[in-house]
């Protein structure tokens, strides 16, 4: 991955279970420094144990993070830049979904500040350090479920109108997308590679909190699901294979190059998340 001597380092959100688990389980495999970000210090630690166990890799450390604080974001990346000069790789795929409305303590949606807001916040904290990488990346998991929306909700982004059934998930699935696009746009110069990916439908408790009729339908589509594992591999091969440096700014569909839908590939929509994300969660990108 690097030319330095010292093993890569990346950084994954909800690393405690599910895709996250599993891809810092084979990154750890093949090498890499891993810091698994969680929000509950136990499952975390019990996770890293686990991943520590199945890698065969004591090179795996635990970052406490709660996606739904701003302060914890802004802590987790200080703490990560105490405990390690290099990082490679940042892999943004916690993810929630929710079955009501709820509120943070920042005022926001939940599952719009855990999916899309925070991640942009720890992107714009920890870029400075990830462009110091010769091979630096920034690997967003996004979901197909972003085509069943028409178009981001741009003046209504605490979805306090937008509402009903999966679509607020859905529109945070986009945003994901929006966001991949418009930093390859503004930094693929400096040498990032951003990469925006549906890993597939995957069988993991993420599902619990859809709405009823869609859990009563995976269930019956279980045994047809991706393990987590299989889920994880497009996502490893995006932080790895070096040939997809070309592929920068792209969406995948699994480990297919994909053309993005016309609400996913509009670049001002993409313009406008951006500055509404900046000013919303304090982002500066000033410094890289």
């Amino acid at each position: 991955m690097s030319t330095q001597s010292t093993p890569p380092v990346v950084l994954i959100t909800g690393a405690n279970s599910g895709i996250g688990q599993a891809a810092a389980t084979e990154l750890a495999r093949r090498g890499w420094h891993v810091f698994a970000a969680a929000r509950s210090v136990e499952r975390g630690q019990a996770a890293v144990s686990q991943i520590q166990k199945d890698s065969g890799s004591i090179a795996v450390e635990l970052l406490e993070l709660d996606l739904a604080a701003f302060a914890s974001v802004r802590r987790a990346a200080d703490e990560l830049l105490g405990r390690t000069e290099r990082l490679d790789v940042l892999v943004n795929n916690a993810g929630l979904t929710l079955n009501e409305r709820r509120v943070t303590s920042d005022g926001l949606e939940t599952m719009m500040q855990t999916n899309h807001f925070s991640h942009v916040l720890l992107t714009s904290l920890l870029l400075p350090t990830l462009l110091e990488s010769d091979d630096a990346r920034v690997v967003n998991v996004s979901s197909r479920v972003y085509e069943r929306v028409e178009a981001m909700p741009l003046d209504d982004l605490n979805f306090e109108h937008y509402w009903g059934g999966i679509r607020p998930y859905c529109a945070t699935k986009l945003a994901n997308i929006l966001f991949t696009n418009e930093l390859h746009r503004r930094r693929h110069d400096r040498g990032l590679a951003a990469f925006s990916v549906h890993p597939g439908v995957v069988a993991t408790s993420f599902m619990r909190n859809f709405p009823a009729p869609m859990r009563a339908a995976l269930r019956v589509a279980r045994p047809l699901l991706r393990s987590p594992e299989q889920g994880a591999a497009p996502v490893v091969e995006l932080v790895t294979d070096r040939a997809r440096r070309a592929d920068a700014g792209e969406y995948f569909d699994r480990h297919t190059r994909t053309q993005q839908q016309p609400q996913a590939s509009d670049r001002q929509a993409a313009e406008r998340l951006w500055d509404a994300s900046n000013e919303i969660t304090g982002a500066d990108w000033s410094l890289s």
